[in-house]
């Protein structure tokens, strides 16, 4: 996880402390006092935290994440009373994520009940929904126990707003499930929407039948409780008497691996502290994902989360899971047909490990309790590749070796799993960045067969000659046996036999107020290019002189007059930013480049810049000129 550093939160606290002083001269007094109230309240917990409960379950952080580490692969389960009427309502289709129709349609609670007691999902069994994860690969599996709703979807005491009592169905799928897990050998948890509740009077979110702060009017503001102070109590006594108490109810009851939360925003970081502080207390062994507890301060939880239906991803440091989903909805709707390949997952899964994540990939069932079609040969097709390849994926970590043009790396011990998603014609396999020796190299598909032919070509570079029929058009795994420890130079080589692709996430940032999009498809940028002071690079170097036809990607606005320069070493192109409709990805022809042998620089830089920004950056293709 990224490790907290207490002199820069009291830096960070020091310098809101001097702003709200400087504030007091224009805003007066009653809101600097508000503002500060506020400060001491979080610093309050904040100190709690870091000098007793929470330092002490971080000497354990270790072992209770190994498990987490091991797996790299996860499944999570949105399923619900939404599940039913799958993205419609009223005969209405219901745009969006399925799970949000209560909030979307402004439901009221007693209307939702009316969903609740038509729930009869008979199609459901659990050990056939902990298969079809194990069977795709899947090292752990997590699912709603409470959404946004506040419906429960297990037996709860605490609240009779659960499937127990307000369904037909009389049976508790998270016993079920839990019980399967076990069967099995899956780690297993739960999602808890803890600050989100809808159906409850004094919790955030429902602002059109309660009028209550954190929900789509923003009553308050964003951050509702630092300008209303006096609402907290509300949202306080809600945690105390239905979050705690639940989330308690579902450790002791079903002895979870792992807890997942959401918007920890829709309350103040003490809160979200205090709820936390209830689960070490509870069990200090389970594994409490990024969104429960995190702020300015700092993120209290065992791993980062990054981000919801991610296309590419962002290195990040320390453990990290990313959230994609098969469609674009986490819960079931029949009207979203957008499902992803198998193509897709198995690469951003080799991607996600390569870089030291986790992927955690969503599945929402029908309302009757079976799986869609599209979702199962997903899972089939994932489970398949897995069956010949998890070797390559679980229990290994971040590559040492740069990332290569052909796909990515993984490692474990003294093995490199070489990730090839582009399959080179001319047979050979630039493993860049490669100092230690290797003493066998197969496909990891067939290592039974012909070993594969390595040679030195540099001290620091090696090629693999591939065979030419390609073993899998997905990902290929060539395996290679390093003589000791994995020795690496860190520097990306260009290659003359395949495309380079350089993305902005991968890009060195000079200059600030740089910020990155999610990661989505078309949303994996570089945002805030307001100032010519700042631009991008990447360090590359070529082992041979060649010629590269320059492909830029990027959103830009509607207005017109924007330029920028490319340089790789001493070669420039200078063009203009094309001004497509607001949104729209442009991929721009920008011209030729030449590179020279050895290590050289890539720069973008804006020469002109009009309207908001330069342009939202997506990467660099570098296309060889045979």
């Amino acid at each position: 996880m990224a490790k907290l550093n207490y002199k820069n939160i009291s830096l960070f606290l020091l310098l809101l402390l001097l702003c709200s002083t400087a504030q007091s001269q224009v805003s007066g007094d009653e809101d600097v006092n508000m503002f500060n109230q506020a400060l001491q309240r979080d610093q309050k917990a904040i100190d709690a935290a870091t000098a007793g409960w929470w330092r002490k379950s971080m000497k354990t952080h270790d072992q209770r994440i190994a498990w987490w580490r091991e797996a790299r692969f996860g499944m999570f389960i949105h399923w619900g009373l939404y599940s039913n009427p799958a993205g419609e309502w009223k005969g209405k289709k219901v745009n969006g994520y399925s799970e949000h129709l209560m909030r979307k349609e402004k439901i009221t609670r007693a209307a939702y009940l009316d969903l609740a007691h038509e729930f009869n999902p008979l199609k459901f069994n659990a050990e056939e929904w902990i298969l079809k994860a194990k069977n795709a690969g899947v090292g752990y599996f997590i699912i709603t126990a409470k959404h946004h709703d506040g419906f429960a979807m297990y037996d709860s005491k605490v609240f009779d707003f659960n499937v127990m009592q307000q369904t037909p169905f009389k049976r508790d799928p998270m016993a079920e499930l839990a019980a399967a897990a076990k069967k099995y050998n899956m780690k297993f948890g739960f999602y808890y929407s803890h600050a989100f509740d809808w159906e409850h009077p004094d919790a955030p979110g429902n602002d059109w039948e309660y009028q209550n702060p954190g929900g789509d009017k923003l009553l308050g503001g964003a951050n509702w409780f630092d300008s209303h102070p006096e609402w907290l109590p509300k949202a306080v006594k809600y945690v105390d008497q239905k979050a705690i108490p639940q989330i308690k109810e579902l450790i002791n009851k079903y002895h979870p691996d792992i807890l997942w939360f959401d918007t920890p925003h829709k309350l103040p970081l003490s809160e979200n502290l205090r709820i936390l502080a209830a689960i070490r207390d509870t069990d200090p062994n389970i594994v409490v994902n990024g969104r429960l507890a995190r702020s300015n301060y700092g993120n209290f939880g065992d791993y980062l989360n990054t981000g919801d239906r991610p296309a590419e991803l962002r290195t990040v440091e320390g453990d990290s899971e990313a959230i994609p989903t098969t469609n674009e909805s986490y819960g079931y709707s029949k009207h979203d047909n957008s499902h992803k390949s198998p193509k897709f997952f198995i690469q951003l899964l080799a991607n996600s490990a390569s870089r030291g994540g986790n992927l955690l990939m969503n599945i929402g069932p029908k309302g009757d309790g079976s799986f869609d079609e599209k979702d199962i040969r997903i899972l089939d097709d994932i489970g398949a590749w897995m069956k010949t390849n998890s070797a390559s994926i679980k229990g290994t970590k971040r590559s040492a070796l740069p990332i290569p043009a052909w796909g990515v790396i993984t490692q474990k011990a003294n093995l490199l799993y070489l990730h090839v998603f582009d399959w080179p014609a001319d047979g050979n396999l630039l493993v860049g960045g490669l100092k230690s020796n290797v003493s066998n190299a197969y496909l990891l598909a067939d290592p039974s067969e012909k070993k594969l032919i390595i040679k030195r070509l540099t001290p620091e570079d090696a090629v693999v000659t591939l065979p030419q029929k390609v073993p899998d058009a997905i990902d290929a795994v060539v395996v290679l046996e390093v003589k000791g420890n994995i020795l690496a130079d860190t520097v990306r080589r260009l290659v003359k036999n395949t495309t380079n692709r350089l993305l902005a996430f991968d890009a060195q940032l000079h200059g600030k107020k740089f910020t990155f999009g999610d990661g989505k498809a078309d949303r994996y940028y570089v945002d805030g290019w307001r100032l010519k002071d700042q631009y991008l690079s990447w360090t590359l170097k070529s082992l041979q002189a060649a010629k590269y036809k320059v492909v830029v990607k990027y959103i830009a606005g509607s207005t017109s007059g924007a330029a920028y320069e490319i340089q790789l070493g001493t070669t420039k192109i200078n063009t203009s930013v094309v001004p497509p409709a607001d949104g729209m990805v442009t991929s721009q022809d920008a011209g030729v480049i030449s590179a020279s042998v050895g290590i050289q620089r890539l720069t973008i830089k804006p020469t002109q810049i009009k309207g908001a920004e330069l342009m939202k950056l997506l990467e660099v293709q570098l296309i060889p000129i045979q």
